[in-house]
């Protein structure tokens, strides 16, 4: 079913890897429909409750475009590239209603920093580096970076990282917000794990709705979102976990929510 990517499915928790190492884990047209394809199966999966996006190999979560592939691709323009491959890929990451989390195994440069920045949650190995590298080539970052860089940075941050390229570090990329943890590699998966053991729990109806208006909170004004809490509360109000979650409370118990 997958040539580019390992899709395995355990315990609520579905991890979607990038899986070509020989590139680095570079971006070809089939790795993003793929990518994409099993995403969109996750978030609509009502058994799976949190979604893993990770690369093979400890070198490189995603090394960016395959630029020798994109040139092979039939497409026209990059622009063309970017709304029929790229973009679809960020909007089901974001679009989906449970959260995604990236264990960024190694570095994440060009728009595999985009792709990671489009999770919700990155777990890094210490040793990796981020870069917006596309200056280097002449162009501007992509697939999202100009959108969620500068709401983790602030718009001074964000210029001098896209306009230079540089790597960042994982010291420096936890000090900006750019990562939520950096360990080493060889205790990724067990951070990660702990991790993952909250969120295949926790009411993931409501994690998702959180997740649906922190989308849009940059782009409206506070009665916008005031009104878009009251109508999100008012769905989350009729769920199994709230009623669970206040049963919970009254009986001082911890709450055992289905993720409805």
């Amino acid at each position: 079913m997958y040539e580019n990517i390992i899709f395995e499915t355990s315990e609520g928790i579905a991890t979607i890897t990038l899986n070509r190492p020989q590139v680095y884990n570079a971006l070809s047209s089939a790795l993003i429909k793929e990518i994409t394809k099993a995403v969109e199966i996750a978030a609509n999966d009502e058994s799976i409750r949190a979604i893993i996006l990770t690369g093979s190999g400890d070198k490189a979560f995603c090394s960016g475009a395959d630029l020798k592939a994109g040139m092979d691709s039939g497409f026209t323009s990059l622009g063309e590239s970017l709304r029929e491959n790229y973009n679809p890929m960020i909007c089901a990451i974001r679009n989906a209603e449970k959260p995604v989390i990236c264990r960024m195994n190694g570095v994440a440069a060009g728009a595999g920093m985009s792709l990671a920045l489009a999770c919700d949650l990155i777990i890094a190995n210490k040793d990796a580096y981020m870069s917006e590298l596309f200056v280097g080539i002449g162009l501007m970052p992509d697939a999202g970076s100009m959108f969620f860089l500068p709401r983790v940075v602030g718009m001074q941050k964000a210029f001098e990282l896209c306009s230079t390229g540089r790597k960042i570090y994982m010291d420096e990329a936890l000090g900006l917000g750019l990562v939520c943890k950096a360990v080493a590699y060889e205790t990724l998966d067990e951070t990660l794990s702990e991790i993952i053991s909250y969120y295949k729990t926790a009411p993931t109806k409501a994690i998702g709705l959180m997740k649906k208006v922190l989308n849009q909170s940059f782009n409206c004004t506070v009665n916008e979102i005031l009104e878009q809490e009251a109508q999100n509360q008012d769905i989350l109000g009729k769920t199994h976990d709230f009623a669970e979650g206040v049963m919970a409370f009254l009986q001082k118990r911890k709450p055992v929510f289905k993720g409805k």
